[in-house]
């Protein structure tokens, strides 16, 4: 339709995503990453699944089931991994970086990074 002038181009210049992440990972637990899933049970409600997936080898290390997107839920969520993984805590080594796909959980930034 757009090609038959039918319908109108967006008024704004669209960001195309990169190829690739800036940051690329070079082995396993080097960078995890936080995200919500978020579903409708008919008859029921929402629920959340927060999970922690590893950067390197793209696999879910932990998720919890939840009934709301809280910043408590994804701290109660890399808890599961930590203790998936056999650690009792992480070493911080760069400062925490927000990196944000501009979906409605982008402010859970608490202060932990692996």
């Amino acid at each position: 339709m757009k090609g038959h002038n039918l319908i109108a181009g967006p008024a704004y210049v669209a960001i195309k995503a990169a190829d690739q992440f800036h940051t690329r990972t070079t082995r396993p637990n080097e960078m995890w990453q936080t995200a919500f899933t978020y579903f409708k049970i008919i008859g029921w409600g929402w629920m959340y699944m927060s999970t922690v997936l590893d950067d390197f080898s793209r696999d879910i290390i932990a998720w919890k089931l939840c009934n709301n997107m809280r910043a408590e839920d994804v701290t109660n969520a890399l808890d599961v991994a930590l203790k998936a993984l056999g650690c009792n805590n992480a070493t911080v080594r760069h400062k925490t970086r927000l990196l944000r796909d501009n979906g409605p959980a982008t402010s859970l930034a608490n202060g932990r990074n692996i």
